[in-house]
């Protein structure tokens, strides 16, 4: 099961990617940016959602279901009873520290 979570996870990595790619901006040209005329609204004029704006939304709430179930399965099935140093042997007993010699008396 969670190897096909997976396969699709990843499936759907790469078609967000490309289909936001695809999209064209929203009109915000350059001068949008400096306070120019170009946009009349705070994000541009909007439009009917296309097929592109629909698939991107559907592909990122798959994505983030995918996401989220990753992330609780590996959290529940972590071996928790193992540490990741448990294979490092035990550091030999540590030796007592050099002394420093007093400076000389004047």
């Amino acid at each position: 099961m969670i190897i096909l979570i997976t396969i699709i996870h990843i499936i759907v990595c790469l078609f967000l990617i490309i289909v936001v790619l695809l999209q064209s901006g929203k009109s915000g040209d350059i001068t949008a940016a400096f306070g120019g005329m170009g946009s009349q609204t705070a994000f541009g004029p909007r439009g009917a959602a296309t097929a592109l704006s629909k698939a991107t939304t559907w592909s990122a709430i798959i994505f983030m279901v995918t996401s989220v179930t990753l992330s609780v399965y590996a959290s529940r099935h972590a071996n928790i009873s193992k540490s990741v140093l448990q294979g490092i042997p035990a550091a030999t007993k540590p030796t007592a520290p050099v002394p420093v010699p007093a400076p000389p008396k004047k």
